[in-house]
């Protein structure tokens, strides 16, 4: 039987702790991962408008698998897409959990998932209040009644990827709500405009000459023959047809796009470069961008390689797609590496357009792409009618300035493409650098796996002491 607990916002105000339960249900996503109760709380809108009194629900998922009555929190900043993804993708969460007895929360982000203000609705008109500090407000609230409902005095935050940045932000906001934060994966300098452009694109390259040198070479040389073909016009367009195994006819206008397609594809297999198989972003085999160059490399035709290479990430290990329909699995969008899919991506889009713009450029000197100086401003005031506020996010988020914080982990992989955006080294004592050898994209926050290298094993040990001398402070 399925239920959800709403808590409604007028009870928060009127007893703080009330709970209004319709229904609770448990469910096994996997058998490593614990069951887990889905509940709702309802929140405003507008945290920071006293005239404002709209209200959505917030879905959360909670598991008292391992607690006991008491103990610690484990809350999980949810990031760009419904919780359950980030739920059945983050085991070492569990393993803490059940080394502390914690109790473990995973809060959906506004705009994402089922936790929509506006419905399906993502009319420019509905978009402020998708922000970071929104968001942010949304988890103090919650954060701040289930320590109330369950007497908890210790919350840790754990998050990856823009989950991290937001574990990172909410000890920097809140440091009342959360004794310390696991920021894995967290590019926090990128969207404050403190890398360099190229360094992104940069790094997807390095992962794929650590392969064989001649793969970032091949590719390029790929690219130079798609510009060659198109320019022949019809027939041109007709052998890129039959060698990328497209689906339907290649016009002209769109040999950006399959360009783009293809550099999205290495992007993900580059984040996802695991050391066995996993479906975190596509079903996968194990170490992808091996297998990816292992393609481009066996085939004697530079075009049919780099089309079986790209499309590693799209077809996956089930070899299902009998053609690739490069509209449909790729979507341009104000993230130059991508905003995935479904309604979920709307939202990532609006906020690439705002507080968190992803300015990663390609020169095709110091990576294998094509060069694109890439400026969305054009497209973020058709798209959204907004402009991005330069500088803001910095302003906002401290930018590298973080000093006045404590008790943050910033972890990052030496194979994850967004490590360059990441802080590399200790700050203090209390904000403390792990670097993974070997580790893709927050490869930290996965279950433990007999494949994981021996610095992923020592990282997650680091962690849980560190994490161990929070709880007890």
């Amino acid at each position: 039987e399925r239920s959800i607990i709403i808590i409604t916002v007028m009870e928060l105000l009127r007893i703080g702790v009330i709970v209004q339960c319709l229904l609770c249900f448990g469910e096994f996503v996997t058998p490593q991962i614990p069951p887990y109760d889905t509940r709702k709380i309802e929140q405003f809108v507008d945290h920071f408008n006293y005239q404002t009194k709209a209200t959505f629900l917030e879905k959360y998922l909670i598991t008292y698998e391992f607690w006991k009555g008491k103990g610690p929190m484990l809350f999980y900043t949810g990031n760009e897409g419904d919780i359950e993804s980030f739920y059945e993708n983050s085991g070492f969460v569990f393993e803490l959990a059940k080394d502390f007895d914690a109790l473990v929360v995973f809060a959906e982000h506004r705009y994402y998932g089922e936790s929509l203000p506006f419905g399906q609705d993502f009319s420019p008109a509905n978009m402020g209040y998708l922000t970071v500090e929104q968001a942010l407000a949304d988890y103090a609230v919650l954060v701040q009644l289930l320590k109330e409902t369950y007497q908890i005095t210790n919350v840790v935050a754990l998050g990856g990827s823009y989950g991290g940045m937001l574990a990172a932000w909410f000890r920097f906001k809140y440091p009342n709500m959360v004794v310390g934060a696991l920021a894995a994966s967290a590019p926090l300098k990128i969207p404050a405009n403190l890398t360099d452009p190229y360094a992104f694109f940069g790094h997807v390259t390095e992962d794929f000459a650590s392969v064989d040198a001649r793969c970032p070479q091949y590719v390029r040389e790929a690219f130079v023959m798609i510009d060659q073909l198109a320019a022949q016009g019809e027939s041109g367009l007709k052998k890129l047809e039959e060698e990328f195994l497209l689906c339907d006819q290649l016009h002209l206008d769109k040999v950006e796009h399959l360009k783009g397609w293809v550099r999205n594809s290495f992007t993900s297999l580059a984040m996802t470069d695991y050391p066995y198989p996993a479906s975190f972003l596509a079903p996968l085999p194990a170490f992808p961008v091996n297998a990816s160059c292992e393609l481009l490399l066996k085939e004697k035709s530079r075009l049919r390689g780099l089309a079986l290479a790209a499309g590693l990430f799209y077809n996956g290990t089930t070899g299902s797609l009998k053609c690739f329909n490069i509209t449909e699995e790729y979507v341009e969008c104000a993230d130059p590496t991508g905003c995935g899919l479904d309604l979920d991506s709307q939202s990532w889009d609006y906020q690439a357009c705002t507080e968190l713009p992803m300015i990663c450029a390609t020169n095709n000197m110091t990576d294998m792409f094509p060069p694109v100086s890439y400026d969305p401003t054009e497209y973020c005031q058709q798209k959204w009618g907004v402009s991005m506020r330069r500088g803001w996010t910095s302003t906002q988020f401290w930018g590298v300035d973080i000093l006045s914080s404590s008790n943050i982990i910033f972890s990052n992989g030496n194979l994850d493409p967004w490590a360059v955006g990441g802080f590399l080294h200790d700050l203090s004592d209390s904000l403390v650098a792990i670097l993974i050898e070997g580790g893709a994209h927050h490869l930290d926050l996965r279950s433990s796996n007999p494949q994981d290298p021996p610095a992923v094993i020592a990282a997650r040990e680091e962690e849980r002491k560190i994490i161990s001398k929070w709880i007890a402070a």
